[in-house]
């Protein structure tokens, strides 16, 4: 039994139907459903913004539990590390090059002619392959190409360092027994995998399919939903249904394919809502993001509250807006800024709470007195104040010797009751930049005392940096 392996175009397809980028949290609800339901590796679209991109695409190659996670570089030599940049953490990260071979294409896209392309095609591979442990060469159009050229050009891949190729027929113009022809061409020339690629122009992609199959294409590139594309859940069908008397498997699960195709593509055709206005024109608690936003509104948006972050950081605070946006299709600014406190700038803890006791009274006033440990030595002080919460701060700035600028103080209840859980949100100012704090504790002084910690954690680890 010859396991066929799967690899999903689903967001690339997806984009390039609707025209538009999908969302980050529509990135990620495709991949986690293609990784859910078997296929072997869930393919990302090209860098087209390194610094965007980046972000996004490691984050959802660092997610994939089982599938390969394949990204496309450029054709130039600077796009290959951007591209590994973007999957060099994920299980199974695979660099894939893609370029066309038919005549009409090399002179139309790239002007060059066929000695040109054959440089080119050894020079990326052998980049590619020198980052990365696998490498994929898509040979685009490759159904057009001249016979004898497109055999040469997948050696030179494949002795540049390809670990498997892709031939394509990008027209949708192949009959069954062309496909079948295109892939023991592609298999006398080389002995490393061969996938084959179709469209569905011509209502024949799924009967392509089988017959590369026949032929001895090792994987096939599948989409959800795409319009044009050999769909995924129609292969799986045909497996399920025929597979035993070709003597083929895959990993796809039919139990779960349509129902979690369907559910992909109800979540990506729902209503698309845009910023009425950019984030940049509103401050503070004015600032209303909604689901449609990208992430450099988003970090446009953390620079109006007085937040610079970091690349990674903006990606995890991207991350939990998603996680806003899959209940409802807008945050407010005062949501941002707590995310920012609990998500973003994540540092070794320097301090620790040990404990703190709080009296207060109406006669008495408030004292605070509270013990830290840093580098495993006890730091306590106590300070009176106005209220308990003062007390507590006043307190904390006394046992580490500096007192800084409180620039915002938030509280409030994240559970209903009682005993409900408090959620502070603590801004503290050190040399002209903003440090956010977050606390959770069914005591709100506790919750405020974590809060200034968590803050105070984040100064003191950026001014080591520096």
């Amino acid at each position: 039994m010859r396991k066929v392996f799967i690899s999903d175009q689903s967001i690339e397809k997806l984009e390039k139907d609707r025209g538009r980028a999908l969302l980050f949290r529509e990135k990620t609800a495709a991949a986690s459903m293609l990784d859910g339901i078997g296929a072997d590796a869930v393919e990302l679209p090209a860098v087209r913004s390194f610094k965007e991109d980046r972000i996004v695409c490691s984050t959802i190659a660092k997610s994939l539990k089982n599938a390969a996670a394949v990204i496309g570089c450029g054709a130039s030599a600077g796009s290959v590390p951007e591209a590994w940049e973007c999957v060099k953490d994920a299980r199974r990260p695979v660099l894939k090059v893609s370029l066309p071979v038919s005549t009409v294409q090399m002179e139309y896209f790239f002007h060059v002619k066929g000695p040109k392309m054959l440089e080119t095609v050894e020079a990326l591979c052998k980049e590619a392959s020198a980052l990365c442990p696998e490498t994929e060469f898509e040979a685009r159009d490759a159904s057009r190409a001249e016979r004898g050229f497109l055999a040469e050009v997948l050696k030179t891949a494949e002795g540049a360092g390809a670990s498997f190729v892709t031939v394509c027929d990008d027209e949708g113009l192949c009959l069954p027994d062309e496909a079948a022809e295109l892939v023991r061409l592609a298999k006398d020339a080389v002995g490393i995998p061969v996938f084959f690629s179709t469209t569905d122009k011509l209502g024949m992609g799924l009967a392509c399919a089988a017959a590369a199959l026949g032929a001895g294409a090792d994987g096939l590139k599948t989409s959800v939903g795409g319009k044009e594309s050999l769909c995924i859940q129609q292969l799986s069908d045909l497996i399920r249904a025929r597979g035993l008397d070709l003597g083929l498997s895959c990993g796809l699960d039919p139990a779960r394919i349509h129902s979690d195709a369907a559910d992909l593509e109800r979540k990506l055709s729902g209503e698309v809502y845009a910023p009425s206005v950019p984030a940049s024109e509103k401050k503070g608690s004015e600032i209303m993001l909604s689901s449609s936003c990208t992430l450099p509104q988003v970090a446009e948006a953390a620079v109006s509250l007085g937040y610079e972050l970091s690349d990674e950081d903006c990606g995890r605070v991207y991350d939990a807006l998603s996680q806003i946006f899959e209940r409802r299709t807008f945050a407010e600014g005062r949501e941002l800024e707590a995310i920012i406190a609990s998500y973003a700038m994540q540092v070794p803890s320097t301090y620790h709470l040990n404990n703190y006791v709080i009296n207060a009274g109406s006669a008495t006033g408030a004292m605070a007195s509270i013990s830290l440990v840093r580098d495993g030595e006890e730091i306590a002080a106590v300070a009176r104040g106005d209220g308990p919460i003062d007390a507590a701060f006043m307190a904390m700035e006394q046992a580490v010797g500096h007192q800084y600028e409180l620039d915002d103080f938030q509280i409030q209840a994240v559970t209903e009751g009682k005993d409900s859980l408090g959620s502070t949100v603590i801004r503290l100012r050190s040399g002209g930049k903003l440090y956010s704090g977050n606390g959770l504790s069914t005591d709100i002084v506790g919750a405020s005392i974590r809060a200034y910690i968590n803050a105070l954690n984040k100064i003191v680890y950026d001014e080591n940096r520096q």
